[in-house]
């Protein structure tokens, strides 16, 4: 035990525990933080078991989303454990087998996760090599590890599956045994492939859309076909009579058809549809003045950032207003669940990304007890944020309890995912700042937007859509902001450049006339979008490259060294001037102000009769500390590049002041493949750095970076998303 004596008074450390003397010269137990999420699961066999083989089963309660988490994790979890990753087993996203993570979001996993399974990794390994130096009667720093084998100097060896016997993880840890060094890492690092893509390229069943079960029924959903209406009558006699029909399910204004087939269930749904009645609904706002409209609501006002400085003589003064439009996830295989109710216990597959918090919200809906609900996580086929998956499971889960004993999968329609789902908030952002000799003496930054979190797990009411509509209705839980450094409509509101005064205010919209919820990014596509292209309009303003500009405003080294790497990627000459077609930009951010540091620059041609902007190569430069695996890394940088270039250049949600009008992929036309542009990578590796997360990185600077490049190739600025044609011909004209 130790003992140190502080201002607050003595403290003890034991293990995981920290006895203090408070004031009130009372002694206390308190358990001692711990990094990452082992500080709310604290016990070393809720992440890491080895069986009598020597095999090791890992658990996380992140999922796969398509980002390769599973398999860098278990690259960290290999590392630690010093076993070879064919022998590591992982189980992801299991209410009744893995630690409770929360949501898988954030660009989190790495972070936590995997600072959780790198601890727990080497204090289980630690544990196991003192297990070997008792055998031997030696000491356990004159042992080697390697492949899961404990190897004394006289040549004698033990198995971790012989050691695992006599060793129990069921204790908690304490997070004080130190990991290995980066110098000492084989498999860290490395360019492992990625667990999940055989099943996916060959064809195997991989999603959840997949899951077929044994006597599985087929459920859908019927919807309002506006907010706010009223199911005021249905005659079920004509739906029931169809082939295959099993049942049609009512609860207060929730409406759904079970089948035998999935064909049978698709035409009982539009049989439903022309037989049912809805009365009222309230209108959605104006969308020719969305962004004044919203303006217009009530809000809840929060200054993020202050610095003040004298205001020197003789600067120029600039102001601008940038607007983002709502945006859908537009997963490619629309929401899909599939649920079992037998003996009063639901067992549910979803592709939720935050599996503990969809339990506890359906079991606010459900009645029942949380531990009833079993749910178990399958990948979906798309998605970054929060769509219509916890939605569907509660809808499933409503279906099965009108057939108890046998599964029912509800996928919902094309439609029903455009119209319901949550989307990506609208926002504002105004800008107004001064320039002197060619320094920002001022930065005043304003952003507006609605809340980006109503996933389930949010205090005070239940987020799950079919929860609203029951004959006994629980309310959603109210809208609130979320905390920065990470912040939510404000994300990336703060940038990294040093300005002597800032004043930065997010103005949250209590309202919501239009569902939304966490969409990529949350706000940090529109803000670093806005602060970028502000910044360089700065540029402009003042005769200065835009490159230079940023780096004179920079003292982050790592933030440096990217924006310096990659515009030596693009050959960046400072004075070159676009030719009225063709142009480049540039665009920066460090991700949350705290993960990720991403540059980008796109080069792109604008056809001026058609107004179409094609971006036909970006270069990525990236340092996300220590890199896990390189090509999970740049497929993650990749990747949102490619998404971030189809938001910027055509995708918005269409309504009227009825309904979502958006409803296929025709009303909402999304990136195809010979528009993709050519993309380059450099990682900049930083071992024995913190891992920074990344999935989330690259979409912020690649919509300032082609914004950017359209000003410098047509001497025009676009301050509305999309860059559509019809904007582009607009500003040209």
């Amino acid at each position: 035990m130790t003992l140190s004596l502080s201002r607050r008074g003595f403290t003890a450390g034991l293990g995981a525990f920290v006895v203090g003397f408070a004031l009130d010269g009372k002694w206390s137990l308190a358990q001692a933080t711990l990094p990452g999420s082992l500080n709310n699961n604290r016990r070393l066999d809720a992440w890491i078991r080895i069986d009598a083989q020597g095999i090791a089963t890992v658990c996380t309660g992140k999922v796969e989303l398509g980002q390769g988490i599973v398999t860098a994790l278990a690259q960290i979890a290999a590392e630690e454990l010093d076993l070879p990753l064919g022998r590591v087993r992982m189980i992801s996203g299991d209410t009744s087998l893995t630690p409770d993570e929360g949501q898988t979001s954030g660009s989190q996993s790495i972070e936590n996760s995997g600072t959780a399974l790198r601890l727990a990794g080497a204090e289980v390994r630690s544990m196991l090599v003192a297990q070997a130096a008792r055998q031997f009667g030696l000491a356990a720093e004159s042992l080697t590890v390697a492949d899961g084998v404990v190897v004394a100097a006289d040549g004698r060896r033990v198995t971790y599956g012989q050691l695992a016997s006599d060793l129990s993880l069921q204790r908690e840890a304490t997070g004080a045994v130190k990991p290995k060094p980066a110098t000492g890492y084989k498999i860290v690092g490395q360019r492992i492939p990625r667990a999940d893509f055989p099943g996916k390229v060959t064809g195997q069943p991989s999603y959840v859309q997949d899951v077929r079960l044994p006597g599985m029924l087929h459920g859908r959903i019927v919807r309002a076909p506006r907010y706010g209406a009223t199911l005021s009558a249905v005659d079920e006699r004509k739906v029931t009579a169809l082939p295959g029909v099993v049942a049609v399910v009512r609860d207060g204004g929730f409406l759904g058809v079970v089948a035998e087939r999935e064909e049978q269930a698709i035409a009982a749904r539009a049989a439903l549809i022309a037989n049912t009645t809805w009365t009222g609904g309230r209108p959605l706002p104006d969308p020719a003045r969305i962004h004044d409209e919203l303006l217009a609501l009530p809000m809840e006002d929060k200054v993020i950032s202050d610095k003040q400085a004298p205001l020197p003589p003789g600067a120029t003064s600039l102001t601008a207003t940038y607007r983002k439009p709502y945006l859908s996830h537009a997963s490619i295989g629309p929401s899909c669940a599939v649920a079992r109710l037998v003996g009063g216990k639901w067992t549910v597959w979803t592709h939720s990304q935050g599996i503990f918090p969809l339990q506890e919200h359906m079991s606010g809906a459900l009645k029942v007890a949380a531990a009833d609900i079993h749910c178990i996580h399958v990948a979906g086929s798309g998605c970054y944020g929060h769509n219509g998956a916890d939605d569907v499971a509660l809808d499933a889960a409503l279906l099965a309890r009108a057939v108890p004993g046998r599964p029912v999968r509800v996928q919902w329609m094309r439609e029903d995912e455009f119209a319901w789902a949550p989307f990506g908030a609208a926002m504002t952002m105004r800008l107004q700042a001064a320039i002197k000799d060619q320094r920002v003496v001022d930065w005043n930054y304003d952003v507006w937007s609605n809340t980006h979190t109503t996933r389930p797990g949010e205090p005070g009411g239940v987020n799950l859509l079919a929860a609203w509509d029951l004959a006994t209705p629980v309310a959603p839980a109210p809208p609130r902001m979320i905390a920065q450094p990470a912040g939510g409509g404000d994300r990336n509101a703060i940038p990294l450049y040093d300005f002597p005064r800032q004043h930065i205010v997010n103005h949250l919209i209590l309202p919501m006339p239009i569902r939304v919820s966490a969409l990529r990014t949350l706000g940090a596509y529109a803000n670093v979008w806005a602060v970028e292209s502000f910044f360089d309009e700065l540029a402009t303003q003042a005769g200065a490259d835009p490159v230079a500009l940023r780096l004179a405003h920079l003292t982050d080294p790592r933030a440096r060294a990217v924006i310096e790497r990659v515009a030596a990627m693009a050959g960046w000459r400072a004075g070159d001037k676009g030719d009225g077609r063709r142009g480049r930009g540039i665009g920066f951010a460090r991700y949350k102000t705290l993960a990720c540091y991403v540059a980008v620059i796109a080069e792109i041609e604008v056809d001026r009769e058609t107004g179409v902007i094609r971006v036909l190569q970006i270069h990525v430069a990236a340092d996300a500390g220590q890199i896990i695996n390189p090509d999970g890394l740049a497929n993650q940088m990749e990747g949102g590049v490619i998404q971030s270039t189809s938001w910027t250049l055509k995708e918005t949600v269409s309504f009227n002041r009825e309904r979502v009008t958006t409803h296929d992929w025709a009303s909402y036309p999304i990136l195809r493949f010979p528009d993709v542009p050519r993309v380059t990578v450099e990682l900049i590796n930083r071992p024995g750095e913190r891992s920074l997360g990344a999935g989330e990185g690259s979409q912020g600077p690649t919509v300032a970076a082609i914004a950017n490049a359209f000003a410098h190739a047509t001497g025009k600025r676009l301050r509305d998303l999309p860059l559509s044609p019809d904007r582009v011909k607009a500003a040209l004209a």
